[in-house]
């Protein structure tokens, strides 16, 4: 085997890659039964230690993509595997005709190297682009295909539990639940001792009876299909096909509410959340239930949807706040202190549960933004807008 290596950018001759890059030939070329070459090494980024590449397919006794790209994981921490949700993910998506795959197309993936092949997506611009410039219509416009593109993603793949286990246990995971789900469950065991030892808000009876009926509601849900797990803007990738998801470390199947509820609390597993314009949350919403009404046709129903979304946007800000509060709230770069995005997160809470009437959710949310303006003050309240919005 003989891995070639050329002048790129910097890192790029790193051992890690170089390892990656062997690791991709050796596996294509075994699934092949003919030596594949890849070149050309461009790092892309990576969560953690994971390692992230564009390849060239140097050489190939078969057709191929002219470039590809490499995912390669560290070994699975604790309940955490990223790379068997990884590969798992994209191996059900890929299972789906090509114009309803909301993914790359899995090329190849193995367990022992913890990696996978993928197809390349072009350079198209990530979502995170699009709210960074300066065009307010091409960030809608993005914002509003992502929503359609969860809708469609979740429309795609209703019922696919049985599916995605068996894929699972294919893999070997024997620990992978949803990670979302799993620091949800801690957030409501360890939330209200930390919102009152360090903002000192009570919890009412009222308030945790609520939170756990919700989780246990969504836990038993009915309405499952797949998801990327987390969301971030520069997870989605803005095609012209339309959006495309390009980070599944976290995936799986649940509740499909749970998904629509980050509509309203924007990209909530990420810290470089900005504003968006009055009405914004209430499209991508309106979006996102024009693809899944084929399927459930009851989310069109406000009565039936809108409690549910409250309940997730709850949990998801619940979650937020754990998170926060669990360790120091260091200034994320090129976005608002987080402090601000947490404080953003409860007056939209607040805003919606006095829309339904939700007393205790309204009264709780109230508590807590009025002890973020005691601790950070007045200015904590100035969630300022994306940049495309300004």
């Amino acid at each position: 085997m003989s891995v070639e290596i050329t002048a790129g950018s910097p890192g790029t001759t790193s051992p890690e890659i170089v390892e990656a890059v062997g690791a991709a030939e050796r596996v294509l070329t075994r699934r092949l039964g003919a030596q594949v070459r890849l070149a050309d090494p461009e790092a892309l980024g990576g969560t953690g230690r994971s390692v992230v590449i564009r390849v060239r397919v140097a050489a190939s006794p078969f057709s191929m993509p002219r470039t590809l790209v490499v995912k390669r994981y560290p070994a699975a921490s604790g309940d955490r595997d990223p790379w068997a949700h990884e590969a798992v993910s994209h191996q059900l998506l890929t299972a789906l005709p090509a114009e309803e795959r909301a993914a790359p197309e899995l090329f190849a993936h193995d367990a022992t190297s913890r990696l996978v092949v993928l197809e390349d997506l072009g350079r198209a611009p990530r979502l995170s682009e699009k709210l960074d410039a300066k065009d307010a219509r091409a960030a809608e416009r993005g914002l509003l295909s992502w929503a359609h593109a969860m809708g469609r993603l979740h429309a795609t793949t209703a019922g696919r539990d049985a599916d995605f286990d068996a894929l699972m246990r294919r893999a070997g995971a024997q620990c992978c639940q949803d990670p979302i789900a799993v620091d949800v469950h801690a957030a409501i065991a360890g939330l209200p001792a930390l919102l009152f030892s360090t903002l000192g808000v009570e919890m009412s009876s009222q308030t945790t009876d609520f939170v756990a009926a919700a989780a246990r509601a969504f836990s038993t849900s009915r309405r499952r299909a797949f998801s990327p797990s987390t969301s971030c803007p520069d997870n989605h990738l803005v095609t012209s096909r339309g959006v495309r998801f390009v980070d599944f470390e976290g995936g799986c199947v649940r509740d499909i509410v749970f998904d629509a509820a980050a509509l309203r609390v924007p990209f909530p597993s990420c810290w470089c959340a900005w504003g968006l314009p009055p009405g914004m949350s209430e499209a991508m919403v309106a979006a996102w239930r024009a693809e899944v009404g084929s399927v459930w046709p009851e989310m069109d129903d406000d009565a039936v949807l809108l409690p549910r979304l409250l309940e997730a946007q709850l949990l998801w800000v619940w979650l937020a706040t754990w998170r926060a509060l669990s360790k120091p709230m260091p200034t994320v770069v090129n976005a608002p202190p987080r402090s601000v995005v947490l404080a953003g997160r409860w007056v939209r809470l607040r805003s919606d549960a006095l829309v339904l009437g939700e007393k205790t959710v309204a009264s709780h949310a109230d508590a807590v933004v009025g002890a973020l303006v005691d601790r950070y003050g007045a200015e904590v309240l100035e969630l300022p807008l994306y940049p495309a919005f300004r």
